[in-house]
């Protein structure tokens, strides 16, 4: 009998997430980085200046455990918090210099894991499967937000 949840979409993308998160994470324990500290400077890294709040919505997790993960980053001189001019009750978030070796490295991580994923597609089929992705997500997105309306 078949597995009907191997043929599933989101059971597959949640299985190929798992493996690509458990194979990343052996990697960067290395970095002495936790998965919610990765994320966290994954993040910053392309939103400089974030909101904490909103960044804690975006990575779906509780203002105050990100406020953890914040402190800890603080620690090792990785991340800064500046008040936000706006609204002084928040804040800003940032990453040091310091930090930037550890970003490279965590890079290395992500396309070494990336590339024994499509070791053996070639460019047009890595292409199209992007594409394909890329359709899917959107697909998603409007739908949630036609749901939102309804």
């Amino acid at each position: 009998m078949k597995d009907r949840h191997a043929e599933s979409l989101g059971f597959l993308l949640n299985d190929l997430s798992q493996i690509m998160r458990k194979r990343f994470d052996r990697r960067a324990r290395e970095l002495e980085l936790t998965r919610a500290q990765w994320r966290v400077l994954s993040r910053l890294r392309y939103r400089p200046g974030i909101n904490q709040t909103t960044l804690a919505e975006l990575l779906e997790v509780e203002p105050i455990t990100l406020a953890r993960h914040i402190d800890r980053l603080e620690e090792k001189a990785w991340v800064y918090r500046r008040s936000d001019p706006s609204d002084r009750r928040a804040w800003r978030l940032f990453l040091n210099e310091s930090v930037q070796p550890v970003l490279d490295e965590m890079q290395k991580i992500s396309e070494w894991n990336q590339d024994a994923a499509l070791r053996y597609f070639n460019g047009t089929e890595r292409e199209v499967l992007f594409t394909h992705l890329q359709r899917i997500k959107e697909n998603l997105l409007k739908a949630e937000a036609a749901d939102e309306e309804a």
